[in-house]
Parts: structure tokens; sequence; C-alpha cells
């Protein structure tokens, strides 16, 4: 009878327990992130826009009803991130989940806002079936709204939710000027770094003359330059950063003609503006053992075979600061870049921001490309190399402003029309967190570059891979086997006191 009421008296605890912790977790709502990316963990940048929200945000996400499990943890994570950002704007942002597989009237609705569903494939009672599967969201603010047609996991997801939001409570936004007139790379040919820029920016068009106003724009971007730049147009320059401009500067020194394959060297008047504030960029290519490959067309016979060669002329950048314009980028493939240095004075800050690998080199123009080259270890002989800087200090007169150069002007551009091309995540990032860091922070630069983008297998040596390959098998096993023995000793031990006289029950 006392067994029977010490039962109860603990059944009646734990559902008590159970009750203040459920209760409690709907007020408050925590959990501990292990992953590498953090991409359980809001980032500071996403804290900062939420607690700057004065008027409620709405959150309308229309999710599938019986998702397959895959596709149910997307929702699941989803439904905790606007939870957290919640608690963090202290209840200015609601939501709700909406299945529109329910209601056709909803599908119609939604579809006029370029929400379209995923067909994915599936299992039902033994049967490969198609089902339709919305993944989708619609924030509101006001009378603003913005649209995310399809929830990406991971890290994609808090970047969408948090730029989609700063936008919405944007009411002016800051100017970014693209200079112009000397055969430089216009906003439309770089259209994956628009899309981010212009969730915070208004991004014009501008020419270096004395009827703009270059003190409107809080950065101004001069990108792969052409033509020759006059010593009249770069003085509006130096007045810009007197008066606390900033100034962004991709610059190419050397290029590359494939179908000659001759690299030959680019003069603008920019890099000798440069030099008089101690930033040199070398008209030399840097070479790099880390690099990029080039399609190479070979005639066998009646047969013609394409290979991918290794050309350490499109070094592949892998090493970067901590600087808030390059912290956490992971690789960006350049195309002919050049060694830079500095060598003004104290008065400036010199933080180089992304560097070549420990095996590389420079080639002096012109040059002739052998494709066929087999490089070895003594054509690398240099490391470490900067090929993008931040400086800071006195440009022109006694007021510090900022500027940000690389040493590669076409890293950021898609191209237009058929000629465009899809970009790696990070070449767009650093042409988009150093005009961030430049127009005073907006605070996504964490944000942007918080996922993990690259971690190839290949560069994985053989025997980690095999240790973890066998790790990732044995310990599970090996855990269960020791808790077995742990049982089975613990059992033991229990057995035999039981057999001594002085046990008492």
């Amino acid at each position: 009878m006392k067994n029977k009421k010490s039962i109860i008296l603990y059944v009646a605890l734990i559902a008590g327990i159970v009750i203040v912790l459920n209760a409690l977790s709907s007020k408050y709502f925590f959990r501990l992130d292990f992953t590498a990316d953090k991409r359980y963990t809001l980032s500071e940048a996403t804290k900062d826009i939420m607690r700057s929200v004065e008027d409620p945000v709405t959150v309308t996400a229309y999710f599938t009803d019986d998702l397959p499990p895959a596709i149910q943890q997307i929702r699941t994570d989803f439904k905790d991130m606007l939870i957290e950002y919640a608690n963090v704007s202290k209840g200015n942002l609601v939501f709700e989940f909406i299945s529109p597989n329910d209601d056709e009237e909803v599908e119609q609705e939604i579809a006029q806002y370029g929400i379209a569903p995923q067909i994915v494939n599936m299992r039902e009672k033994d049967q490969a079936v198609q089902k339709k599967v919305y993944l989708a969201a619609i924030i509101r603010y006001g009378e603003k709204q913005e649209v995310i047609p399809l929830i990406l996991p991971g890290t994609a997801m808090e970047y969408s939710l948090s730029t989609s939001i700063k936008k919405l409570i944007i009411d002016d936004k800051p100017l970014v000027g693209f200079i112009t007139g000397h055969g430089e790379s216009t906003p439309a040919a770089m259209q994956q770094a628009m899309q981010s820029l212009e969730v915070l920016y208004e991004v014009e068009e501008v020419t270096l003359s004395d009827t703009v106003m270059l003190e409107k724009y809080k950065s101004l971007a001069m990108v792969a330059p052409k033509d020759s730049v006059t010593e009249y147009e770069l003085a509006f320059l130096d007045n810009y950063l007197a008066n606390s401009g900033n100034l962004y500067i991709a610059l190419n020194r050397v290029d590359g003609d494939f179908n000659a394959a001759q690299g030959f060297e680019v003069s603008t008047g920019v890099e000798g503006w440069l030099k008089d504030k101690g930033i040199n960029i070398d008209n030399k290519f840097l070479v790099d053992a880390s690099c990029g490959n080039v399609s190479v067309r070979q005639q066998q016979g009646f047969f013609t075979m394409t290979s991918q060669v290794s050309f350490p002329y499109l070094p592949n950048i892998t090493n970067f600061s901590e600087h808030p314009a390059s912290k956490g980028l992971e690789s960006v493939l350049l195309q002919f870049a050049s060694p830079m240095s500095f060598n003004g004075d104290t008065t400036f800050t010199f933080e180089p921001l992304a560097y070549s690998s420990e095996k590389s080199g420079s080639r002096s123009v012109p040059l002739y490309f052998d494709i066929q080259k087999k490089w070895n270890n003594s054509d690398f002989p240099l490391s470490n190399i900067p090929v993008a800087a931040a400086i800071e200090g006195p440009f022109a007169g006694n007021t510090n402003a900022r500027m940000v150069v690389v040493s590669d002007g076409d890293f950021a551009i898609n191209g237009e029309g058929q000629q465009s091309r899809q970009l790696n995540a990070d070449n767009v990032n650093l042409m988009v967190n150093a005009i961030d860091w430049l127009s005073d922070d907006t605070g996504l630069i964490e944000l942007r570059t918080k996922g993990i983008t690259n971690r190839p297998l290949d560069q994985i040596e053989d025997g980690k891979k095999a240790f973890l390959k066998y790790l990732n098998f044995l310990l599970p096993v090996l855990l269960i086997i020791l808790y077995g023995l742990f049982r089975h000793r613990y059992n033991k031990i229990k057995e035999i006191k039981r057999m001594q006289e002085s046990y008492i029950k």
C-alpha cells in the first residue's frame, strides 16, 4: 500500500514538473546551439533590427500540413525562430501559420505575390506520389510588405527574414553612387550585388563633374574602370574624401585575353592617384597554387575532349582577416588580381582584408598564358600577399575618411544578357560587406556571412576522412557497449549486496 502511494506521488510530481516546464517554455524560449555556424542563435544584427521595431510586424507563414520529415524540420525551425524574434522585439512581432493546400482561394491569393508550390516526391502507402508543398512567408509592416517565396533551411532562413524586416522599417535609404564615364561596370552588370545592396540603399549612377553634389552619397564605388580618369575628375574624389566621404575601388592593373593567350597591363590614372596616398597595386599578375580552373579542348583523333586545368592566374582566396568587411568569408575566386602594399605614414590605418595562400607569387607583364605549363613549388615562392585592404585616415586634409581597395575589378561582376553568370556567394559578400562598412555599418555584415558556405571534402586529408568515417560508425556502438558493461557491473554489485546478511531492503 505504501509503495502504491509512493508511485502515485512520484507520478503526480513528474506531471507537475512537466506542467510547470510547459508554462515556463511558453513564456521563456531558449535552446543550446552547438553548430559550427551558430545557425540556431540569433545574430547581434538581427537583435538590433528587432529592438528597433516600433510598430507590430506581422508574419504570415504559408506551410503545407503533413510535410515529409526532412521538410517538416524547416517548418519547426522557422516557427522556433519566429518565437525568438517575437521575444527580442518584446511582442512587436506576431505570426500565424496557414496551409494553402486546404483552401483554393488562399492558393490563388498568394500566387499573386509570386508564391508557388514546390513539387516534392514522397511515398504514401508504399506508393510514389507527388505533393504540392508550400514553404513561404509574407511579412507586413504598416502598409508595406515583403515576400519570401521559398524559405531555405539554416542561416539563409535568418538572413531572408531579417533583411525583409530591415527593408520594411527603413524610411529613408542612404544613397550609394556608382561612378560611370570611364568604362566602369554599371549596377546592371552586378545583379547579385545590387540585390543585396538595394535592401538598405538607394543605388544611383554618378559622374565626376561639377554638376553633381557628391556629398549626398554615403559612399561611392568605382568598379573596373577601363578608360583614363583625368586629374580634374580625381580632384572631385579628393574633395569628397576631404568631406568624410567613403570610397570603394575595385581596380584592374592587369588583364588577360584568352583568345590571344596574353596578359597585359591596364592603366587608367587611378593607380597613380592611389599611389600618391600610399596604396600600391603592382602591374603584375598574382599567381596562386590555390586557384580556379579553365576548360581546355584537345583533339584526339575524330573526337574533341574538354578537360579542366588548374590556372594559377585565377587565385582562389581563402585567407581573410577579422575585419567587419571580410569576417566570415571563406572563398573568393578572383580573376587576374595583383599584389597590393602600403607605404603611407602612421596617420593611416591599413588593414589587409584578403591574402593569397602560402604558395603564391607574381608574374610581370606582358606575358603569354601557357595553359599546359606544369607548375611546381618553385613557381610560388611568396605567401600571404594582400589583394584587398581597408584604409582609414586623412586622405585629403585633416578629416578622416574610409576606403576599401580590391586589386581585381571583375570579381563581383555578373555580366549582362547572355554573358551573365552566377557568382560564388562570397564574391558578392566581399563587395557588399565593404560598402556596408563604408556606409556606417548597417549591422547585416555579420548576418550575411554567418553561414558556412564552403567545406569541400577534397581539402581533408585521406587519413582524417577515414578517421571521421569510422568514428561516426563506431562511436555509437562503443557507447552502447560501455553502457551495457556499466549496467552489468551495477547489477552485479547490487546482487552481491542483496546476498549479504546485513542487507536491508
